[in-house]
């Protein structure tokens, strides 16, 4: 076989792998719910004072998990938006139910005040923002996608992209579905207030 058939068949196989992957990754940028039921995601981020939590301080009680940053243009605020008419949807059923904003964008986050950008949505929202390392280990524990961009139209010369759903942790810290960016806060409430 001559080189450049040796170059086009291995050219071949490089696109048919890419398309593999990039498949997949739509798949999880899409929200494709997870099945395996022994799914747990685990995390240990610092929230505003510094303090860090963990999936384990929250056992018994059901949590909303979104993954943003505090400059998002649209997805987080109607994501919080509709997380926030959930909680006070929810009336006394509230306390047993904890949001938690995973910032994707820690550093600059924390700088703009991260707890702030949460309490304007609703007080009950807990924002959370780890480290770099911390942050990736979270993203990946809960199998979602992140990248920073380069946007010179941006604030700071960035934005982030990020899988938009928003992730229901039940209260033994089991994976149960996700809500895909849209879902309406009456939807999201139906199907908590089925388990609570």
């Amino acid at each position: 076989m001559s080189l450049r058939k040796v170059q086009i068949v291995l050219w071949a196989a490089v696109a048919v792998a890419l398309l593999g992957y990039l498949g997949l990754t739509i798949k999880a940028r899409d929200g494709e719910p997870v099945t395996d039921a022994t799914f747990q995601p685990v995390f240990a981020l610092a929230d505003a004072e510094g303090r860090t939590r963990t999936v384990e301080e929250f056992r018994g009680q059901y949590l909303l998990v979104f993954f943003g940053f505090t400059n998002c243009p649209d997805v987080c605020p109607t994501t919080l938006s509709e997380v926030a008419q959930v909680m006070d949807d929810l009336g006394g059923d509230a306390a047993r139910v904890q949001p938690l904003f995973i910032s994707i964008d820690p550093e600059r986050d924390r700088r703009l005040g991260l707890a702030e950008f949460t309490t304007a949505f609703h007080p009950s929202i807990l924002g959370l923002a780890g480290t770099v390392q911390e942050t990736r280990a979270a993203a990946e524990s809960f199998k979602i996608f992140f990248e920073r961009n380069d946007d010179a139209a941006a604030p700071d010369g960035y934005s982030m992209s990020h899988s938009p759903a928003l992730y229901l942790i039940g209260p033994e810290g089991n994976w149960i579905k996700q809500f895909t960016y849209g879902t309406p806060a009456a939807e999201i409430l139906a199907d908590l207030e089925s388990r609570l």
